[in-house]
């Protein structure tokens, strides 16, 4: 026999031979059986099974129903969120947008002039290349449109205000080697939190800048992102962004892995664009007692980048370690090695010395050199476009860049900067920094790591993190620093300061015992490649140790 009786908390229950059954009708999580079945099994009569047929109409409390907390599903929500959305962490500074919109500078009518994207458009990149090695004076790349915004406003500017500047710029810079407008982080931070599409910024942008090359950062088989993808990912990657308006991918690895570096140079290549292979710098090859990357070791590096068919070699000096004597000595034998290679040089400002860097390379024989203007450079930024073209002008190197149009250019990223001041890195920093020749901190990292500092309540111990990250990246092997090894040696850093471990050898010493951030041990497993000179050892082993228990193999 078998009787129902509704309620409308439940559903219909079934009651049939002594057993009970309760199905879910209602739907959303307010409305579920566990209180219903809580009262059913601790109710004495079900419990010595002495029940019947009349069970449910004999015992009406089973109906009274209390409100569930529901712990675990929000539990399970929370970390859902933040897995996709990342932690929900406050800004940890007061300041607050400016109300004033920028105003922009006038632009003539008509066609902007042509440009180097002209020279490409009709002779491919082998005749681009050739038209930047032969073109008399130093040729400049503007960062401000991606690189310099990253390093001080955590990329967060918005394609309505780089569009509304982008006219001048086609009209005002045309003789500009590149602007550098994509790639990197600004992929990422487009779709996580300005919820703006990065293609359609491309697409845009392209439309109004017809005349300059576009440049991008391409994390060699990262691509975009902060893992290695499938080639085939890569490859179409790549073809897209060019379809899309790309024209110059400046190929990098975070460890300068030649395999790495490969893919992704003959993806750029495949798909047409200029391929611009970028060595990460750092060390210092003036200093004799820094042997690990010598000279020997970037000149190396080159043979074998020029040898794959770049058709540009990069020096990317992520953390700005670039000084004037390092400059001409590494400059110098590139041009002295590869005299028809056109060689462009990107740098960050964080230590003051940017500007001086940069003259340096270009008197040793670089083509091209980074800049941001004014209004946008210096700190952790790039050096600044208003100061390399008066200290060029009237000399071989003039730029032909028109220091009042940079000042107008200049004015306008001013007021739309106040427009981003929550994420402004002068809420947190005051100035540059010296003491990233001994940190090594890349500028893209340097202000992000103050701000998660600060975020985490470690904000008055800046001081230790910088110290800790000098530590973990010789507990690591003096690797190569940049997106995405800098986020591992950085994750280490802060493990270090929160855990109360000042010195490398103690960490190493308590390695068995430790629970390292994913980052490293996924490092150490050789997900993103192999370091110049092996993994750091007997760290590597002793981590193996420590995560053997949990199945995962070293």
């Amino acid at each position: 026999m078998l009787t129902t009786q509704r309620n409308r908390a439940v559903g219909p229950v079934y009651q049939s031979r002594g057993c009970l059954s309760v199905v879910n009708v209602a739907g959303p999580l307010l409305w579920t059986n566990i209180p219903f079945l809580q009262n059913v099994l601790s109710n004495d009569q079900f419990l010595y099974s002495t029940v019947d047929t009349q069970f449910i109409d004999e015992n009406q409390a089973l109906f009274n129903l209390r409100p569930v907390q529901n712990r675990a599903q929000k539990l399970l929500h929370y970390l859902g969120y933040v897995m996709v959305n990342g932690p929900t962490t406050p800004i940890p500074v007061k300041a607050k947008p400016s109300t004033i919109d920028p105003a922009v500078p006038s632009v003539p009518l008509g066609e902007p002039p042509q440009g180097l994207r002209d020279v490409l458009l009709k002779e491919g990149p082998e005749g681009f290349a050739q038209a930047v090695r032969n073109h008399p004076g130093l040729l400049l790349m503007d960062t401000t449109f991606r690189d310099a915004h990253q390093s001080l406003l955590a990329t967060r500017v918005r394609t309505h205000d780089l569009k509304k500047i982008a006219p001048f710029v086609a009209h005002n810079f045309s003789n500009l080697y590149s602007l550098e407008d994509w790639g990197g982080a600004t992929f990422d931070v487009a779709m996580r939190f300005l919820y703006e599409c990065p293609w359609r910024r491309l697409q845009e942008l392209r439309e109004l800048v017809p005349n300059v090359p576009f440049q991008m950062l391409l994390r060699g088989a990262n691509a975009v992102g902060y893992t290695n993808y499938p080639d085939n990912a890569v490859f179409k990657f790549c073809e897209v962004a060019k379809e899309n308006g790309m024209d110059i991918f400046r190929v990098f690895d975070s460890l300068n892995y030649l395999p790495n570096m490969l893919l992704g140079m003959e993806a750029a290549g495949s798909a047409g664009g200029v391929v611009e292979a970028a060595i990460s710098y750092t060390g210092d090859v003036s200093d004799p007692m820094r042997q690990k990357y010598s000279l020997d070791y970037y000149l190396g590096l080159a043979e074998e980048l020029v040898k794959a068919g770049t058709h540009v070699l990069s020096i990317k000096d992520m953390a700005g370690l670039l000084k004037p004597e390092a400059s001409r000595l590494l400059i110098g034998a590139l041009r002295d090695r590869f005299p028809e290679m056109p060689i462009h040089v990107h740098t960050h400002d964080t230590a003051g010395a940017g500007v001086a860097a940069m003259l340096a390379c270009a008197e040793a024989g670089a083509d091209v050199v980074d800049v941001a203007v004014d209004s946008m450079s210096g700190m952790t930024s790039q050096p600044s476009m208003g100061a390399v073209v008066a200290c060029t002008n009237g000399t071989k190197l003039d730029t032909g860049i028109s220091l009042d149009k940079v000042f107008d250019y200049s004015e306008y990223w001013e007021v739309a900067r106040g427009l981003y001041a929550p994420f402004d890195c002068t809420a947190t920093m005051k100035s540059g920094n010296a003491d990233v020749y001994e940190n090594e901190i890349p500028g893209g990292q340097y202000t992000n790591l103050h701000f998660q500092a600060h975020s985490m309540g470690l904000g008055n111990k800046f001081k230790e993190v910088k110290k800790a990250y000098a530590e973990a990246n010789k507990l690591l092997g003096d690797i190569i620093k940049v997106t995405p090894s800098s986020k591992i040696v950085g994750d280490l850093a802060q493990f270090m300061v929160q855990n109360n471990l000042k010195r490398a050898e103690e960490v190493e010493e308590r390695a068995e015992e430790l629970s390292f951030p994913l980052s490293v041990v996924e490092y150490l497993q050789g997900l993103i490649g192999i370091p110049h000179g092996g993994f750091p050892e007997p760290l590597r082993s002793k981590v193996s140790v420590s995560v053997g228990v949990n199945g995962v193999a070293l």
